[in-house]
């Protein structure tokens, strides 16, 4: 009769490890065979998973490029157009010359009123000079044929009292008086006219300021004949050629001033309440759509136009690109939101995403579809913030397929995803 071996304590932990193993390779099979079930049950449904990416809101709309004013350039007199130096599209500095009308006449008729200002110069001159001295000289003598006259007289009517001359004597020596007299009153009223505040002086003075006032009319007109450049700038528009007899008025070139630049642009009313003043943007020339320069938000009307329901923005541009030109369009996105690791979720999943409540299908291995509301954020080309009610990694269900299928809470489904989930772009645009 055989004997049966003894069990060994080694051996005995060697069995038991092996029956642990074969547990645990057991149960992963099972796992494994439950996932898969799960996995493959319900409707195969186009689904996306959240993630959590930086988020920029952008107001997206197109623009024209304006400077803050335009110069029109007229004629301010009639005449002769004699010289265009300029041509349309050409940058010109301040001052430069653009159009010179023919200036014979009106060089002379300045070369007249400066004479004639000369003349009433040289006559205030005179006054000073010669008119007063020679006029207190003869005040003095006139003074001193006063006093003699005076003492003549007196000593006249001694010798008529003392009998030694008659009446007549006399009355010649009161003559001589009144005679002095007189002169000497017409030489004080004539150096107090040719003093500063004498009435002689005043009217030299009102002739020169005539005179002056003359010349500078004439000056004015002559410079008429020269337009130039009030400021820097691109002619973007020349009316006139060599020989045009030009009225006053008539409008010539258009100068759009170099400087500040600004893009106008007309926004949908519905996106007033995202704009601020300062808010940066990204622009583009349709020209040059691969150029991209900077902008800001430097005006935004306080008003609405009630025909389009637009809200005009200007933004500016501190640093133009050279190829910017006057009335270019252009594309110009506004950032009027930024977040930083936001929960970003495709709009093709929401319902109601316009509504109150918006909800979506979210997807449970477990319990099968969830109806989730949900508290949404910052929305942008397509994508929009998640800031409530859903979480990091949960997968929901694309509205329109779910809505197609007919589905209901507690559905399983079976998600899947057309492409791995993608990062949101950083920037991302909003309806115009």
């Amino acid at each position: 009769m055989d004997t049966p071996l003894a069990t060994t304590p080694a051996a005995s932990r060697r069995r038991g490890l092996l029956r642990w193993i074969a547990w645990g390779f057991g149960g992963l099979l099972i796992a494994a065979s439950w996932a898969l079930w799960q996995s493959q049950r319900g409707q195969a449904m186009s689904a996306e998973q959240l993630q959590r990416r930086d988020f920029v809101q952008t107001v997206v709309a197109s623009a024209r490029v304006e400077a803050p004013h335009r110069v029109d350039l007229a004629a301010q007199i009639t005449g002769t157009v004699s010289e265009v130096p300029v041509a349309q599209g050409q940058t010109v500095a301040q001052g430069q010359l653009l159009v010179a009308l023919e200036a014979s006449e009106l060089s002379a008729a300045q070369r007249q009123a400066e004479a004639a200002l000369q003349q009433a110069q040289l006559n205030l001159r005179r006054l000073g000079e010669v008119q007063l001295p020679v006029s207190e000289q003869q005040l003095r003598q006139a003074q001193a044929t006063l006093d003699l006259a005076r003492a003549q007289l007196q000593r006249s009517e001694q010798l008529h009292q003392q009998g030694f001359i008659g009446a007549a004597a006399l009355d010649e020596a009161r003559k001589s008086l009144s005679l002095a007299e007189a002169q000497a009153r017409a030489n004080q009223a004539q150096t107090r006219s040719l003093q500063p505040a004498g009435s002689e002086l005043a009217l030299a003075r009102a002739a020169l300021s005539q005179a002056e006032a003359a010349a500078d009319l004439a000056r004015a007109r002559a410079r008429y004949t020269r337009i130039q450049a009030p400021v820097a700038g691109t002619l973007i528009a020349r009316n006139v050629e060599v020989g045009d007899v030009v009225q006053a008025g008539r409008l010539l070139m258009t100068l759009s001033p170099q400087g500040r630049t600004e893009l106008v642009l007309s926004i949908d009313e519905k996106n007033l309440r995202l704009l601020q003043l300062g808010q940066p943007a990204l622009a583009s020339a349709d020209a040059y759509p691969e150029q991209r320069f900077a902008a800001r938000v430097a005006y935004i009307n306080p008003g609405i136009n009630a025909q389009t329901g637009a809200v005009e923005v200007r933004l500016a541009v501190d640093a133009p690109p050279a190829y910017l030109r006057q009335d270019m369009t252009v594309s110009a996105d506004i950032e009027v939101g930024r977040r930083q690791r936001a929960l970003l979720l495709g709009l093709a999943q929401l319902h109601e995403a316009s509504g109150q409540k918006p909800w979506v299908w979210r997807v449970d291995a477990q319990q099968g579809l969830q109806r989730r509301e949900i508290e949404l954020g910052l929305r942008s080309g397509g994508w929009v913030e998640v800031l409530g009610g859903l979480a990091e990694g949960d997968v929901v269900l694309q509205a329109a397929a779910a809505d197609a299928a007919g589905l209901k809470a507690g559905d399983p489904v079976r998600p899947v995803f057309a492409k791995p989930t993608a990062a949101a772009p950083a920037s991302s645009p909003a309806s115009r």
